[in-house]
């Protein structure tokens, strides 16, 4: 393929030389094709319709600055299809039955668990050489959608895995993923990613927690809060400072650890009865004169910070799905009830009021997945996708909050009522506008990657 630049250059598709036709013939506003094609162009790149049909027959191409690149397609490989008709059948079959049981008890659901661990639908994303199934974060985030639609509160259990692994997928050693990652696939055991604290939860630089290194060991002090799984991990991955020095910037401050959760001095707290998500376990725990062997230090003593951060770009676009399921679920659930409540002797759906609010609905949930599926696939690629994962998170978490409010509305006094599925869901989104990086830190950094761009 040659590159194509300014009007009248030659661009080869399927070995067919196409020339870039002069403005006398119509041509396709870049503002469509870049919705389409969701990369940079440059501005200057101006296609005609007959151009942008072949490019279109081709599905897996894109412009870049001017240059044409294979880009993502958005129909799903038969493998694909397969997990996602897998995790939607479990959701539909075992998950959907128990869950308002589930909410109400707040009980563990580590039967529902376990059954997805047998099923393939718990640590996917665990390399296949440490008996995973290598899954793409892409294809994650399909099994995410589809257990979220039926309850997010046992999908967080789940995906709390994902969280709370992934620093040692990222970082860990070779002995450290067989130890840790090998064993989650032999049995359905849990992890948990141990990071925030009753003053650092937004503000990770503030972190009180202390590692001292003596001798072989670090013996670590400090209490964590708001802990996903910290009742039921089998291990956790745990951020501690290292260095005493308060000036010590945060990049060389702290030091990521995978800590058995039997060891000695660790206490777990009572577990917190919450707004929504109630079955997912969540509490504080308490590092008392914990001792670590240096052998469970990722990387090098001063890597923690990095390695704790960098987990995100990977985990907030499941953590996107999952909010994009809520908001289908409640969509749907809405679709149905207006379809048949009726009144003024027709059903509240024929009401205009009404069906432009479900549009409004069915276009926020599109505009969700679409993020969510770019910020995913950009990680695939290899590349840095924090500004992606952080616009995906931010308006996915957003938009689940919305469709479920106006879920409510629709359903009336009956979405008011706990009969009714859709007063859970909006109990349980309120969460995905705070865990994994509030709404508001995810602006701050979609700004500071935005402006970035400009200030180079």
């Amino acid at each position: 393929m040659t590159s194509p630049g300014i009007l009248g250059d030659l661009i080869t598709i399927n070995n067919t030389t196409t020339q870039i036709l002069p403005l006398t013939t119509t041509i396709l506003p870049l503002c469509v094709f870049n919705i389409l094609w969701p990369s940079k162009i440059c501005s200057h790149t101006l296609l005609s319709w007959s151009i942008f049909h072949e490019l279109m027959s081709l599905d897996v191409i894109s412009f870049h600055c001017g240059e044409i690149i294979f880009s993502y397609s958005v129909e799903l490989t038969d493998q694909q299809k397969e997990f996602q008709q897998l995790a939607r059948r479990f959701a539909r079959e075992e998950m959907i039955p128990v869950a308002a049981a589930y909410d109400r008890s707040g009980e563990y659901p580590f039967p529902i668990i376990k059954k997805a661990w047998e099923l393939g639908l718990v640590n996917g994303h665990i390399p296949q050489e440490y008996g995973g199934l290598g899954l793409s974060i892409f294809d994650s985030c399909l099994i995410t959608e589809e257990l979220a639609y039926a309850c997010t509160g046992m999908q967080t259990a789940i995906e709390a895995n994902s969280l709370g692994q992934m620093p040692v997928i990222l970082a860990g050693s070779d002995a450290q993923k067989k130890k840790y990652l090998g064993r989650m696939t032999e049995e359905p055991l849990m992890c948990a990613y141990c990071v925030t604290e009753p003053g650092a939860g937004s503000d990770v630089a503030g972190i009180k927690t202390r590692a001292v290194k003596m001798g072989d060991e670090y013996v670590v002090n400090g209490q964590k809060m708001w802990i996903t799984n910290g009742g039921k991990a089998n291990w956790y991955f745990l951020l501690a400072r290292t260095e005493a020095d308060p000036k010590c910037p945060a990049s060389k401050a702290f030091t990521g650890f995978i800590v058995d959760a039997d060891t000695p001095g660790i206490q777990p707290g009572r577990k917190e009865m919450n707004m929504g998500q109630r079955c997912s376990d969540t509490r504080g725990i308490t590092f008392e004169d914990v001792r670590i062997p240096k052998e469970n230090v990722l990387i090098t003593e001063g890597a923690g910070f990095k390695i704790a951060m960098g987990a995100f770009d990977n985990t907030r676009p499941p953590v996107a799905a999952g909010a994009t399921g809520l908001a289908q679920r409640a969509l749907d659930e809405a679709t149905n009830y207006a379809l048949e409540r009726k009144t003024f002797g027709k059903a509240i759906a024929e009401h205009q009021a009404v069906s432009f609010l479900l549009a409004e609905m069915a276009m926020k949930v599109e505009l969700a997945r679409m993020a969510y599926q770019r910020s995913a696939w950009e990680r695939d690629q290899g590349r840095r996708n924090t500004y992606y994962a952080s616009i995906a998170k931010a308006f996915a978490g957003d938009i689940a909050n919305q469709v479920a409010s106006d879920a409510v509305q629709i359903f009336g006094g009956n979405g008011f009522n706990s009969e009714y599925p859709v007063e859970k869901l909006m109990r349980d989104a309120k969460i995905y506008q705070i865990y994994e990086g509030t709404a508001q830190i995810q602006r701050l950094i979609i700004a500071r990657e935005h402006l970035g761009r400009f200030q180079k």
